[in-house]
């Protein structure tokens, strides 16, 4: 046998698939995986011993919103750094209905507006799935697959107009997403929670959805709403995914808010009807009751639908706080939120980079330091970083997580964010809290079946050809862990102490992660994800 680049010798292979662990050596040879017989001793320039470990196949994150990184800054390093160290080797990226791309030269403007509302200013937009590609594939150590966002063809073709598209917007947008898919782009993403793709109908989707099915690639969606009425949101994406043809994945699946705590019961079950009768659904989750977004989106969804600076104008008006707080009490049609399920003390400040004095507190302790109304300050805060607010919202119940995680349909995610201040402690947490928590000291899942939900899983639903497994042949992304040892570190007082127990891992054959330490090897890549029908 010709010479191996590298040898992981000694360990215990799961392979991705679910199936238990068995011994064999793994080897590399020009990014691909060889597979061996255990103590094979066949030779390699570098060598891993695995002794007493697992090896798996690379993580892959279904849900991030890394493509939207800006800055090249030592914090910005760290948090590049954070799904690393946990074995996340590759990132679907394009969530929630926002991605930087496709956008066009004269529309930059509101798709920026879009992107820094809801995750600060952006580094960069592209008209262009390649111009994305090659423009991120330059020093990463990972990799990303993208996804087109509705709200983004929905800001670059109608802006944030409260209205529905008009025939021939549709049109555009259509065109603009089949573009997009064609070069490579993952499949179709929205967030009808957030403007503006709040403005969207149901049949608007449908149609954008209609040309996601037509490349073989899912719809990924943020829920109209996760609350009270998440069943009704679920229907609604149940119908759009059947009258497209396409196939569904729900993201980061959850039931927030008191009066939501344990329809996941419901949830799931419909989930598995849809799917017996035919239809591809699956869903993701991150292992935390806690979820993350902008302090905007609080308040009621009137207040953003025409973008930012609109906001920033409104909320200036006293009338209109004394409106935002009505409607906090008595509710908005079709909307809620944790605030009105809980109150202010719920709401934790995770970024504010101008107040970073505000970070870790929440808005009820805040506002009473400053002998303020909450609303007041929430407001205040906004408009004092040009809208660019993070948060945390302890909004749901640990039964409601257990349960989709333990779910067949189910797949994980981090939803991170890679922001400063202090971010949800998902980014840097979630693969090592569900291998050390839920597997080894909850024993919620058994370990073969929490690596295929990070691994084959997630790469068979977004058509990652050559990925997911540890097979003859495949891309060389490699995990290797203590299954008594790994453990996630990061905590909501430290959100990106890195994780224990993940000893090596290797991205395209070049190791990124030694013994903690991330080395200077940076063979990631965007993938461009071929169709599928």
């Amino acid at each position: 046998m010709p010479r191996l680049d590298l040898l992981v010798t000694n360990g215990e292979l799961l392979d991705g698939s679910g199936s238990p662990a068995r011994p064999a050596d793994v080897g590399v040879r020009a990014g691909k995986l060889v597979l061996l017989p255990a103590d094979s001793g066949a030779a390699a320039t570098e060598v891993v011993d695995a002794a007493g470990l697992v090896v798996t196949p690379g993580f892959i994150d279904v849900h991030t919103h890394s493509d939207l990184l800006a800055g090249d800054d030592e914090r910005r390093e760290t948090l590049r750094r954070a799904p690393l160290l946990q074995g996340v080797t590759t990132e679907i990226c394009g969530n929630c209905g926002i991605s930087p791309f496709p956008v066009p030269t004269e529309r930059v403007g509101p798709v920026r507006e879009l992107i820094a509302a809801t995750f600060g200013p952006p580094s960069s937009t592209y008209p262009s799935f390649a111009g994305f590609a090659a423009a991120q594939g330059r020093s990463r150590r990972n990799h990303l697959a993208a996804l087109v966002g509705h709200g983004t063809l929905r800001a670059a073709v109608v802006g944030f107009a409260q209205r529905r598209a008009t025939p021939e917007e549709t049109r555009r947008m259509c065109g603009l997403l089949d573009e997009a898919l064609a070069a490579g782009a993952a499949g179709l993403s929205t967030g009808l929670i957030y403007s503006p793709g709040v403005n969207a109908g149901t049949y608007e989707v449908i149609a954008l959805a209609r040309v996601a099915a037509a490349h073989g690639k899912p719809y990924v969606t943020h829920l109209r709403d996760e609350m009270s009425q998440v069943e009704a949101a679920l229907e609604e994406a149940l119908e759009i995914a059947r009258a497209a043809g396409a196939a569904l994945q729900v993201s980061h699946h959850k039931t927030a808010g008191r009066r939501a705590w344990g329809a996941t019961v419901r949830t799931l079950a419909r989930l598995a009807r849809a799917r017996a009768d035919g239809l591809d659904v699956t869903c993701d989750v991150y292992p935390y009751t806690a979820g993350s977004t902008a302090l905007h989106a609080m308040l009621p969804p009137w207040l953003i639908a025409d973008g930012v600076p609109a906001m920033l104008a409104a909320a200036a008006d006293p009338a209109v706080r004394d409106r935002i707080r009505v409607d906090l009490v008595a509710g908005v049609p079709g909307w809620e939120n944790t605030v009105g399920n809980g109150g202010w003390d719920l709401i934790r400040i995770a970024s504010a980079p101008h107040h970073p004095h505000a970070e870790g507190h929440t808005v009820a302790e805040l506002a009473a330091a400053g002998g303020v109304d909450p609303v007041d300050y929430a407001c205040d805060l906004l408009a004092a970083e040009n809208g660019d607010v993070t948060i945390l919202s302890h909004s749901m119940h640990e039964d409601d997580v257990r349960r989709v995680l333990a779910s067949p349909l189910t797949m994980v995610c981090s939803d991170g964010v890679p922001k400063g201040g202090r971010p949800h402690p998902r980014w840097a947490g979630s693969f090592a809290r569900v291998l050390g928590h839920y597997v080894r000291e909850v024993r919620l899942l058994e370990l073969a079946d929490a690596v295929h939900k990070m691994t084959g899983m997630p790469a068979h639903r977004f058509g990652l050809a050559g990925r997911g497994l540890l097979a003859d042949g495949y891309a060389a992304d490699l995990v290797v862990l203590d299954p008594r040892r790994v453990t996630d570190g990061a905590t909501y007082a430290e959100p990106l102490s890195p994780p224990g127990g993940v000893r090596c891992v290797v991205v395209g054959g070049r190791i990124v992660v030694d013994d903690g330490t991330v080395t200077g090897a940076r063979p990631g890549r965007v993938l461009a994800v071929p169709d599928r029908r």
